[in-house]
């Protein structure tokens, strides 16, 4: 049986792709945070831990716990936030703040595992969240730290991708318009909530990018805007 890391799994996103994954066969081992795995404790081939991603030292000690307990051959890395300023209106703990959770909540996974699968004759793939604005200046302009966030993104994929060539390890960034979550319906109330992008399809295409057709995509930007 296969088995995946999966951060951010009990979120609005995050239970979404848990639930899609493990029907199709995986074995899964879900980040869940501080707030426990809830309803995915339910779930039979998953299991679930605390980890402060934010921590480099319990980040790796969980990684290097998982690929004792599971031959790992890939990891999506669905932890982020979000946050409203623009340039002239940023701290530097509002950049610490979204980088956190954005950057070093995927880059404290990535590092140790990319031993790992550089180590696998069949290598290891990663499935990261960027945004629009992190690709596009100009659309991100009225959050300046989540689209900096963002873009630091897109270059970890570039930079592993560049690492893992010919190795067979290689990440794929999914990139979402806004995503239709109970919280981003709280948030937004007047949207109209057809034109975002459900976690079901986003679900779907992370489990396509995992699949033998799928994992013949190399360095993959897929975006999924919906009419948003």
């Amino acid at each position: 049986m296969s088995s995946i890391i999966i951060t951010g799994a009990n979120g609005g996103l995050g239970t979404a792709v848990t639930n899609r994954l493990v029907e199709d066969g995986y074995r899964v081992l879900a980040v869940t945070g501080v707030s426990g795995p809830g309803a995915l404790a339910k779930i039979k081939n998953l299991t679930s831990f605390q980890v402060d991603l934010m921590n480099q030292d319990q980040a790796e000690s969980f990684v290097n716990k998982a690929i004792m307990t599971a031959d790992l051959n890939a990891a999506v890395l669905l932890v982020g936030g979000f946050a409203m300023g623009r340039l002239a209106d940023t701290r530097k703990e509002d950049l610490e703040k979204m980088i956190g959770l954005n950057f070093y909540s995927a880059f404290n996974i990535v590092k140790p595992l990319m031993k790992h699968f550089l180590s696998r004759p069949e290598g290891g793939r990663f499935i990261l969240v960027g945004s629009r604005p992190g690709l596009d200046a100009s659309a991100g302009k009225d959050f300046f730290a989540y689209s900096l966030s963002k873009a630091m993104v897109f270059k970890l994929a570039e930079f592993i991708n560049a690492e893992g060539k010919d190795k067979g390890m290689d990440a794929v960034v999914i990139v979402p318009s806004t995503i239709d979550t109970e919280s981003n319906r709280k948030a937004m109330p007047n949207a109209d909530f057809s034109r975002w992008v459900p976690p079901a399809a986003i679900a779907d295409t992370v489990a396509f990018y995992l699949s033998p057709a799928g994992r013949m995509i190399r360095e993959g930007i897929v975006k999924l805007y919906n009419r948003s």
